[in-house]
């Protein structure tokens, strides 16, 4: 008989499956004013281009076709904002988050954009990755940007996400890899272990809380890892794309 997995990653550590959650919410009621500013500082910018490049793969309708979307760990809302400045009239999005505070800096943020022509159709709701109270196949695609790593239980969120997507939905993941290059790689960890955490410390003011978004990244699953979690959810023509030399990966599939 296996035994119950009692654990689960926090950074370095692993810390009781129920710890994890209460330690990630407090990492990112941290951090969340701050968020967006220390995306650009810790990727140089990168993570813009990364999540253009995600929602252009939405390839999102133009005109008044319905096209329902789901951002789970969406927070501030980037990819959201993103699709629903070039989509169609027809588009709609749920912003879906665990951490309250990183909904509330989304929201103050969509107050301020002036490139949607449709705010109202964008909605913010506090929920878990884990257990969506959302209807069965009712999502055209799911998208989430960095945060499956922290995920509790992956394969419940998985799960969820085919639950709730119409068959032909579609489900892309973006999330830090592991970068192949040796060089590079050095380079990375330098630059991840070095100077994040004390960026982090300079202008978010938790120095901890990066240190943690950090060595989490080490401890998420090499790319083909984890296409076989997302296969084992049900998924089909699951496949993934490295980008940036490996420091992330854009993991695609669909629901069929």
């Amino acid at each position: 008989m296996t035994e119950k997995t009692t654990t689960a990653s926090f950074g370095r550590e692993d810390v009781p499956i129920d710890e994890k959650q209460k330690r990630v919410h407090r990492v990112f009621e941290s951090v969340a004013d701050k968020y967006d500013v220390m995306n650009d500082l810790m990727s140089g910018g990168l993570h813009r281009v990364w999540k253009q490049h995600m929602v252009n793969s939405l390839a999102l309708p133009n005109g008044n076709r319905d096209f329902h979307l789901l951002d789970v760990a969406g927070g501030t809302g980037d990819i959201a904002f993103k699709a629903a400045a070039q989509a169609g009239n027809g588009f709609a999005a749920i912003i879906l988050d665990i951490n309250e505070a990183m909904l509330q800096a989304g929201q103050a943020r969509l107050e301020k954009k002036k490139n949607i022509s449709h705010p109202e159709k964008i909605n913010f709701t506090v929920g878990n990755a884990e257990a969506l109270a959302l209807p069965d196949g009712f999502f055209d695609a799911y998208t989430i940007a960095f945060g499956i790593r922290n995920v509790t239980h992956r394969d419940k969120a998985l799960a969820e996400a085919y639950r709730v997507l119409k068959p032909g939905g579609r489900f892309l993941c973006l999330e830090f890899s592991h970068v192949a290059d040796p060089i590079l790689g050095r380079l990375y960890d330098r630059w991840s272990f070095n100077v994040i955490p004390k960026v982090g410390k300079l202008i978010a003011g938790d120095e901890e809380a990066y240190n943690y978004l950090v060595e989490s990244i080490r401890r998420f699953p090499k790319p083909d890892n984890f296409s076989r979690e997302i296969e084992a959810a049900g998924f089909s023509h699951v496949r993934h794309e490295k980008l940036s030399g490996g420091i992330v990966a854009l993991h695609s599939a669909w629901r069929v």
